[in-house]
């Protein structure tokens, strides 16, 4: 017996691992070869693999392709519409899938609707990438991103909400503690 949920309406591949408790609902594809891990939800019209990973507990919402170089790993939310991309200078007429850059996507990171993510590029632990933000580099942990490309505006806690310093320091409603040194966010008390 199945511990994991996909509704009728969608299609999973041969060799593929879907962890307990995840939920795949309408109109998805899940192609050979691709890992989701416990308590995930794919919404409408995902598209993941081949030889993607997902971890735990991520949550993907509709009309998101997750394409073959791309890893989510724990807690990691898509939002609508989301895009990721494989391939720096794709072409119809010329096979690249020798040429797929590796996408990483770091726990607890959110990716706002409608954002973009170039291929090659590493989204930091519990980095905030705005909606409609186009991402060409790397996010650092932490970071808020925001813009077409995507520029720091900030650093978010852990819980989401966007940091106020006093000099250096840094204290959220929820009670987590940070700390800017050489333009790095160090984590002083988190939950």
């Amino acid at each position: 017996m199945k511990d994991y949920f996909v509704h009728e309406s969608s299609f999973v591949d041969d060799n593929v691992i879907i962890g307990k408790g995840t939920k795949i609902w309408h109109f998805c594809h899940i192609l050979k070869n691709t890992r989701i891990g416990e308590n995930c939800v794919l919404g409408q019209n995902v598209m993941a693999g081949p030889d993607v990973i997902i971890g735990h507990n991520c949550k993907i919402q509709n009309n998101v392709s997750i394409y073959k170089g791309v890893t989510l790993e724990d807690d990691v939310f898509c939002g609508p519409s989301c895009v990721f991309t494989n391939v720096i200078n794709p072409r119809a007429f010329i096979e690249r899938k020798d040429e797929f850059k590796q996408t990483l996507v770091k726990k607890g990171a959110t990716i706002g609707a409608n954002a973009t993510i170039v291929c090659g590029n590493t989204i930091g632990k519990y980095a905030l990438v705005g909606a409609g933000a186009v991402v060409t580099h790397n996010v650092p942990d932490y970071a808020l991103v925001v813009g077409v490309p995507a520029k720091q505006l900030g650093w978010v806690c852990k819980c989401g909400i966007t940091l106020k310093f006093v000099g250096n320091l840094g204290k959220c409603v929820c009670g987590n503690e940070y700390k800017i040194k050489s333009g790095q966010l160090i984590v002083l008390n988190e939950k």
